[in-house]
């Protein structure tokens, strides 16, 4: 397994910002190798998800309805959310954070649509560029460990990611 020591994350990707009123929701798009199927695995698992997401789930993400918590690496944060959407391999939304699958050739586009506070669009930005990296590693079979919150503000690159996603947001 990769360490986080090894890693360096790669230049800002696609991102929009779009604003509904005090709303503020972060849009970014991926691009990853593996089947729609196989992705939807990686964002439903809750054992898959404590590998790459930036935060742990206790429930059921695959039954729209159902109640589940989610507890933020590092923060402690837990906020109990209802999932209000499952289509799977194509849609998946609970609390504030939805997510899309499309079909490309062999692979998949991950949409992320999450409600963020604005001050920290940028950080979240790059928090999720950084998650999106680990959760392509662990598909390819070549996991490295979890990379969030003050972990990955400590990285070489954070600060030039973090800037490049704020320029995009300009």
């Amino acid at each position: 397994m990769e360490s986080p020591e090894q890693y360096t994350p790669g230049p800002a990707s696609e991102a929009r910002v779009r604003k509904n009123g005090d709303r503020w929701t972060l849009i970014l798009v991926r691009d990853l190798r593996h089947p729609p199927a196989m992705v939807w695995e990686a964002l439903t698992d809750c054992e898959q998800l404590r590998e790459w997401a930036p935060f742990d789930v206790t429930g059921d993400l695959k039954s729209e309805r159902s109640t589940v918590s989610l507890t933020w690496t590092g923060t402690g944060n837990t906020s109990v959310v209802r999932v209000t959407r499952v289509h799977a391999p194509h849609t998946l939304e609970f609390g504030d954070i939805r997510w899309e699958l499309e079909p490309i050739g062999a692979g998949t586009r991950l949409i992320l649509w999450h409600n963020i506070d604005r001050r920290y669009i940028s950080w979240g930005a790059a928090g999720w560029h950084i998650c999106f990296d680990v959760l392509e590693r662990m598909l390819e079979g070549n996991p490295m460990s979890r990379i969030v919150g003050a972990d990955a503000m400590k990285l070489e690159g954070w600060k030039r990611l973090t800037a490049e996603y704020a320029k995009q947001f300009e």
